[in-house]
């Protein structure tokens, strides 16, 4: 069974822990294994001051009692008017279960009632998983393209994707 709820106070530790596992697993490739390692255990300790500064809504999905995946939602700082997911991570142990699609379908589901029309997030432009899994959504690549830099010096490339809420 899958539940999606917002976010607590006591769910720190285990936004923490789906955010580090999916980043390792999905971005890690992408830097030096030091600066990996250090990235890691960053996206391990920081949902605690995340859950208390507030900005946007962080939702938690749970299968079978287990939390497996994480949204933030939030106004768009660089589109008026429109929805962003600065954040959508799903721990490996869930990747194939359908608590992605039942996450981001309640995501979805709750932009819609407070009001947004559209949506739009960003993500790397080579990690085929996640590109994949945003069509599946029935999001749809703008063309837009920026560098992200993730704190190494080097940035990496992302495509944005919108749709409909």
């Amino acid at each position: 069974m899958i539940e999606v709820r917002c976010a607590g106070a006591d769910d720190g530790d285990v936004l923490g822990e789906i955010h580090a596992a999916a980043w390792e697993a999905a971005y890690a490739p992408f830097f030096e294994p030091e600066f990996a390692a250090r990235a890691v255990q960053s996206r391990r300790t920081r949902w605690h001051a995340r859950i208390a500064e507030g900005p946007g809504t962080i939702l938690l999905a749970v299968l079978d009692g287990r939390p497996l995946a994480l949204s933030v939602v939030l106004s768009s700082s660089t589109r008026p008017g429109l929805a962003e997911i600065p954040t959508f991570y799903g721990h490996p142990d869930g990747w194939g279960s359908g608590i992605a699609t039942a996450l981001m379908t309640e995501t979805l589901r709750r932009l819609r009632d407070d009001g947004f029309a559209r949506v739009h997030l960003w993500t790397l432009r080579d990690t085929p998983r996640s590109r994949r899994f945003y069509s599946k959504c029935g999001f749809t690549g703008t063309g837009a393209e920026r560098a992200f830099d993730f704190g190494d010096g080097n940035p990496l490339d992302q495509v944005e994707y919108e749709r409909a809420c």
